[in-house]
Formats: C-alpha cells, structure tokens, sequence
C-alpha cells in the first residue's frame, strides 16, 4: 500500500518539491528555477517518477502561485488564470500534474498551503482553528484554515489587496500595486519597500524608520483580518517578516489599534504567542502542500 506522499511548493521564481510519509516527514527534497511550463512541470513529473514505479506514492499536493480557479465545479478547476508571469497564464496545472502522474492532485494557493502546514504539522498549532497566515515578501498574500480546510469563497482570499489608511503627509509613497497603487500589497510589500527607500527592505538598518511603517500597515492589515475572522493564532511568514524586531512591532501595534475593544486572553495576555513566526520556518509551504495531498485519501 503507497505510503508516500508528495508535496510542490510552485512559485514564481523556484520550485520546490518533496517525498515524505506522515511518520518520518521528509523522505526526498529538491528545487529547481521556476522557468517556461513545458521545462518546470516536466522537472516535477521526473522527481516524483521513482515513487511511482514503486508504487508508493498516493497523492501529491501543490501549493501554486496564482490567481488560481478553485471552483471544484469549475471547468478550469486548477488552473492558474491570470498571472502576469509570461507563459503560465491559463494553465491546466491540476489536470495536467495528474494526467503526467496518474495519482490524484489537489492544487491550491502557495499562502493557504502554507496555512495548512502550520495547521497541521507543528503541535503548537494543532487544533487552532481558524488559523491565518500572512506572507510579506515580493508580494503580500493570505491564507486561512477555517474548519480544518482551506479557506476558499468566490475564488481565495486576497488579503494582500486590502485598502489600508494612507497618510499622504507621513507617507507620501504612492505604492507599487498595478491595480490599486496605495493597497497593502502597494505600500508595503518588499518591492514597494525598495523603491520607497531606495534599497532592499534586507539591508535597511534596525533603526531605520521603515520598519515603524511598515509594522504600522501590518497591524492594519491584521486588526482587519482578526475582526472578520476571529482567528485563534495568525502566523507572519516571508521574507519581511523575518526582519529581526518586526514582529514584535506589529503586536505592540496591533494591541494599539485594537484599543482595549476586543478582551480576549489571547490578545491581551498572550499576544506573543498569538502573532507568531512560521513554526515550520521555510518550509511551510510544501510541507503544507504535502499535507493537502494526504486529504485526498480520508
């Protein structure tokens, strides 16, 4: 009986892809540049062919940049849609995986594969349900776990799109979204950090006012989300996030905004360990995606 499971985490720049089992986790792991289609997927398709041969592979699970369709009436379910990356838009990425692999293939969004990592792996955060996880990086995305699944709706949330308060006197950046400009997406995600200060958000220094800013639009970002979706722990991923001190800058902030109107414990007793970092570090992404294969089988 297949024992083994896999697990893509698809992005825009790299793929990542792994074998493993629900005892032993990792049994395989490699990454590869994300290039034309054609090139990628056929990479993804030769890792995983040795487990097929054998037999022990079950299913595999992708984490996917998007926008994607995930409508599971949709006649384009799985497809990546409209993204701007050049040769990816209107993909047939879950129907072709699982013609190539012949095993069932459940593709979804790379931030609720990451979501659904943390879920379910780390025992910190096992039962913690909703769970929210926010990635800052090149882009800014949200995904959810709401009653043990991913959270989907008319497509899958977008939170990285949010409109936020912009003081044009404090901050006179007009953002970077090609649809919204001044978004949170816009104002603080790693490009918009570049441009607005002229270099890399990694090499601004700790005393650098920037981070005061930017933990100011995170903990807008995540007031909005805890009001309307009450989550029992929201984990801070990417690149951004892991600036040393920023997350602690959006808790402070967060409490600040909130003002004393919601009481729970967990935001005003336990706020550190409510606003916290990837427990799976790097890996949450594929781990998570790996983790959504295994459902295909329950």
């Amino acid at each position: 009986m297949a024992r083994l499971y896999g697990g893509v985490e698809a992005g825009g720049t790299k793929f990542v892809c792994l074998v493993g089992s629900p005892e032993e986790h990792v049994v395989n792991e490699t990454r590869f540049p994300t290039t034309d289609p054609e090139d990628t997927l056929r990479r993804v398709v030769d890792f995983f062919g040795p487990y097929l041969r054998q037999g022990d592979l079950a299913a595999v699970g992708v984490g996917c940049f998007g926008p994607l369709d995930l409508n599971p009436i949709s006649p384009s379910y799985g497809w990546i849609t409209t993204t701007p990356k050049p040769g990816w838009a209107q993909l047939d990425l879950q129907g072709r995986l699982a013609r190539e692999l012949g095993i069932p293939v459940v593709v979804d969004t790379d931030v609720n594969a990451a979501a659904f990592g943390e879920y379910y792996w780390p025992e910190l955060n096992q039962g913690l349900d909703p769970l929210v996880y926010v990635t800052v990086g090149t882009g800014i995305g949200m995904g959810g776990v709401v009653n043990g699944k991913p959270l989907h709706g008319m497509i899958h949330p977008e939170a990285g799109h949010f409109p936020v308060p912009h003081n044009w006197d404090k901050d006179p950046f007009p953002g970077v979204c090609p649809y919204h400009g001044d978004c949170l997406e816009g104002l603080a995600a790693g490009p918009a950090m570049a441009q607005r200060w002229g270099m890399p958000a990694e090499e601004l220094p700790a005393d650098h006012p920037g981070w005061e800013l930017e933990a100011e639009y995170l903990a807008l970002a995540l007031c909005n989300l805890i009001y309307a979706l009450s989550p029992q722990r929201i984990v801070l991923g990417g690149g951004v996030s892991q600036h040393a001190g920023l997350v602690q800058k959006v808790r402070q902030k967060v409490l600040r905004q909130i003002n004393g109107y919601l009481r729970s414990p967990r935001l005003l007793e336990s706020i550190d360990t409510y606003i916290v970092l990837p427990a799976l570090d790097h890996r949450a992404g594929v781990l998570g995606a790996m983790a959504l294969g295994m459902t295909t089988n329950r």
